[in-house]
């Protein structure tokens, strides 16, 4: 039988940054995208939100996100996409309220 052993919630996780990350900044690691809820400086251990509701940055002219859709990470334009853009956009989550073509933010509850 597998002997498994609780380590935390995982509402968060920890996170050592090679420089520095500010509050608000999204960080990309392989398929995991976590949310800076602090500053962390460059070698120092902090911690990702990987769970909660977050307003992210989306492009404005993006043709809108409907409540529910599935929400990705465009780490190359730093916004919030409906598209998985072939597969280089990570998941984040699911909008909870529709965000319009002009709007500027998306309401994402993160599940990955």
């Amino acid at each position: 039988m597998a002997n498994v052993k609780f380590v935390q919630a995982g509402d968060s996780i920890d996170y050592t940054p090679g420089s520095d990350v500010s509050a608000g900044d999204v960080v990309v690691q392989g398929d995991l995208v976590g949310v800076a809820k602090l500053d962390i400086a460059a070698n120092t251990l902090g911690s990702l939100a990987v769970a909660g509701v977050f307003d992210f940055p989306k492009a404005s002219g993006d043709g809108g996100i409907s409540a529910g859709a599935k929400v990705y990470w465009d780490d190359a334009s730093d916004v919030a996409t409906a598209s998985d853009g072939g597969g280089a956009n990570k998941l984040i989550g699911k909008a909870v309220a529709a965000a319009g073509d002009t709007d500027t933010t998306v309401r994402v509850r993160m599940s990955q």
